[in-house]
């Protein structure tokens, strides 16, 4: 079993930042990518973004390409998302997700391709 905790999550002002961590247990952390989606009140839950095993390649959505940043620490089984320039439209619970297969960077922004989830992280961005 997987058990993945993000926090981070909080309330910031347009233009404010925040980092997201999400420490990932109970087996081989640097052998799965991992991916980040978002779910706003009365919306489908969306990817954000996603990153190899390696950290080698990172994906990001068009929403947020050129804001967020994906990484991982492999040495401390934590994924990272820094938000920079947060807009209101970014107001969301973010998940943290790990990867069904191993080694696989296959429709990395498909949700049903992760098997395992945490429990989200609401962030708020006021206006």
């Amino acid at each position: 079993q997987v058990q993945l905790v993000e926090s981070g999550g909080g309330l910031v002002q347009a233009g404010g930042s925040l980092r997201l961590s999400c420490a990932a247990s109970g087996r081989t952390f640097n052998s799965y990518a991992m991916g980040w989606f978002r779910q706003a009140p009365g919306k489908e839950r969306e990817f954000v973004a996603a990153i190899a095993w390696s950290g080698s390649k990172t994906y990001y959505a068009d929403s947020v390409k050129g804001r967020f940043t994906i990484s991982r620490d492999n040495a401390k089984n934590t994924v990272y998302l820094q938000m920079n320039s947060l807009k209101p439209e970014d107001t969301a619970v973010y998940y943290c997700a790990a990867k069904r297969l191993a080694y696989s960077l296959e429709s990395v922004n498909m949700a049903g391709e992760y098997a395992y989830w945490g429990q989200g992280t609401q962030v708020t961005v006021s206006s």
